[in-house]
């Protein structure tokens, strides 16, 4: 036993793992077209190029300090050839001045030769440590179709988007149409990207900006690497912890675990695919928990991307709640699988996923209390709930579950990008429930425009369990440059909700790090004039919070100036993991070495189970 973690802590890697705090093995290259016809006058007084060295000025100044970055030119160096493509600043840590200096040089002369520039560029981008897996992004630039035939751009495309890991093609179309925007699209297609189309200069400095922020701000991966198994004999062994795979089309994987006879038992499995890239709505993630031979389940549950404009982080999640009686085959002790499967659709992306795995266990209740009673109604906290108003303040959301941004109760304003999901973090305690709304901002658009996209938000528990709308909140709207609005909150968690059988109860059954999600669909980026759209949240966490999940608990106190949660003049400090006031789920970390290995159990807890009457369905459940 290695302690007890903090309720809401981050969940640390074990030693030898991979912690990507950073872009972990990511970076970024763009690839200039700067052949005879980007010496054309692109109607403003300029020539193409002119406009071009202006845009990657632009996103030079965007990009975040430091973040690896290079450029590779074609048809600058002769009239004819189609070998002509040199990289003109390596990929390196961002040195803003090189770059522009790099770009100020380059003169439009030759041909395009589009397909060997990708192969090159590919070859520029460093290739990620063992374990890492971060977004490199080769960012196209182009007026025109290839002219030389081979090798074959699309084909090239897809066979590097099949054979990299967190590799994505972006391609912008400046003033292209017909078969050269055509051939664009087909490569970001084909290279797990997405196709900006900019019809003039300004539109051209607003895709670059868009393309090159979603590589730099990828979904930071955190974890021990792992390798699931094709079959239950030759899955590997995994301790409560945080881990790190891939998984392709198609593809189940297989991770043995051991469970005791009376511990709740949390898995959620996270695909992380590049933001946009092609699925099919019905496409999915689906995770299980097998036992026997591995051909009787527990338990399943099926995510899906109910949306056909790229690709999001997908996450799906599984408990083992032992029943009443303990008379079900899966309350027995002994071995079970954690079955994570991936189905897609044909035309779908067809690169393997980053795949972030979450094992935690939840300690039996001791005996001597009584729990309170379940929780199933939304009450006060329904879609008519009243949230803060006033001025919103500036806030910057994060990439994913590890660096979630913690918010407090307030109105909060943001910047996302088309294809983004923005996170943040919210402590909740026993007896309270999370409510929010997210605005996504009235914006100038582009001209002629008659796109729609959609805005959606997800709200995730401490173990990373998906909340169910309920029936009550609305999680999806179209978006087309107007005002829109969500609304999104969970049920007050108690102990014993995981006893009920509705999807937007029964995860709601420990306090910690509440994770709401932010995307905004690929569409948008056909639609607003700034390159990030607003955003603003209003966040609530309602309700007192009890001392712990018994019948009777009263209120908890905080010291003042803590860093607790204020609601309407309750405040609501950061739950500790101890005793019968413990937040009851904070995440395990598997210390891993030399064949051995220790668990952190989080959710310990002082306090007797309340059994429920035989019978109960429960989602999924054997």
């Amino acid at each position: 036993m290695a302690g007890v973690l903090p309720a809401g802590a981050a969940v640390p890697a074990a030693p030898g793992a991979t912690a990507q705090e950073g872009p972990g093995g990511g970076g970024l290259v763009m690839v200039l077209d700067s052949s005879g016809s980007m010496s054309e006058d692109d109607g403003t007084g300029r020539t193409r190029m002119e406009s071009a060295r202006a845009a990657v000025g632009t996103v030079v100044d965007a990009l975040p300090d430091g973040h690896p970055a290079g450029l590779r030119v074609y048809g600058a160096d002769r009239p004819r050839g189609c070998t002509d493509t040199r990289l003109v600043r390596p990929v390196s840590a961002l040195d803003r001045a090189a770059m522009k200096k790099a770009v100020a040089g380059v003169e439009p002369r030759g041909d395009t030769p589009i397909g060997l520039s990708l192969q090159k560029a590919a070859e520029d981008l460093h290739t990620p440590s063992v374990g890492a897996v971060g977004t490199r992004t080769i960012l196209l630039i182009s007026d025109g179709e290839d002219t030389c035939g081979t090798p074959r751009p699309c084909e090239v495309a897809e066979q590097l988007g099949r054979e990299g890991v967190g590799l994505r093609i972006d391609t912008v179309g400046f003033q292209v149409e017909g078969a050269a925007r055509e051939q664009l699209e087909c490569i970001a297609e084909a290279g797990n990207g997405r196709y900006y189309d900019a019809p003039d200069a300004d539109a051209l400095a607003r895709q670059l900006q868009r393309s090159a922020q979603l590589s730099a701000d990828g979904y930071r991966l955190r974890g021990e690497r792992i390798e699931g198994g094709a079959t239950t004999a030759k899955s590997p062994s995994m301790d409560p912890g945080q881990y790190l795979d891939t998984i392709g089309p198609g593809e189940k994987r297989y991770y043995a675990v051991s469970l005791d006879a009376v511990s709740t038992a949390d898995f959620a499995a996270t695909a992380v695919p590049q933001s946009g890239a092609a699925v099919d709505g019905l496409d999915a993630l689906s995770t299980g928990l097998a036992y026997g031979d591995g051909d009787s389940t527990c338990e399943s549950d099926t995510e899906r991307f109910l949306q056909q404009e790229g690709a999001t982080p997908l996450t799906s999640a599984v408990s083992r709640i032992p029943s009443e009686d303990g008379n079900r085959t899966c309350d027995d002790a002994g071995r079970y699988w954690l079955v994570v499967e991936r189905q897609s659709k044909e035309g779908s992306d067809s690169a393997r996923w980053p795949l972030e795995l979450m094992y935690g266990i939840e300690a039996p209740p001791a005996d001597g209390v009584t729990l309170a009673q379940s929780q199933p109604e939304y009450g006060k906290g329904g879609k008519h709930a009243a949230l803060p108003t006033g001025d919103p303040r500036d806030v910057r959301g994060g990439t994913g579950f590890n660096d979630a941004t913690e918010l407090k109760r307030g109105v909060w304003r943001d910047g996302i990008l088309p294809s983004q999901t923005l996170w943040y973090k919210v402590s909740a305690g026993w007896g309270q429930q999370v409510r929010y709304d997210v605005e996504f901002a009235n914006e100038p658009t582009v001209e002629n425009s008659v796109a729609h996209s959609y805005g959606g938000t997800q709200l995730f528990t401490p173990a990373r369990f998906p909340v169910d709308s309920g029936g009550e909140f609305r999680s999806t709207a179209m978006y087309s440059g107007k005002p829109a609005a969500l609304r999104m909150g969970s049920v007050p968690i108690a102990w014993t909700n995981r006893y009920e059988s509705r999807s937007a109860v029964r995860p709601v059954h420990a306090g910690g790090d509440f994770y709401i999600a932010v995307t905004l669909g690929a569409k948008a980026a056909e639609i607003a004039e700034n390159p990030r759209i607003g955003v603003v949240l209003r966040v609530a966490v309602l309700g007192n919070e009890l001392a712990g999940p018994q019948h009777g608990a009263s209120a908890r106190t905080h010291e003042p100036g803590g860093t607790g949660v204020v609601d309407a003049g309750n405040t609501a400090g950061a739950a500790d993991s101890s005793g019968t006031g413990g937040a009851g789920w904070t995440g395990i970390a598997a210390a891993a070495g030399a064949g051995a290995a220790a668990a952190l159990i989080a959710g310990l807890l002082l306090v007797r189970s309340r059994r429920r009457a035989d019978g109960q369905t429960t989602r999924g459940s054997a």
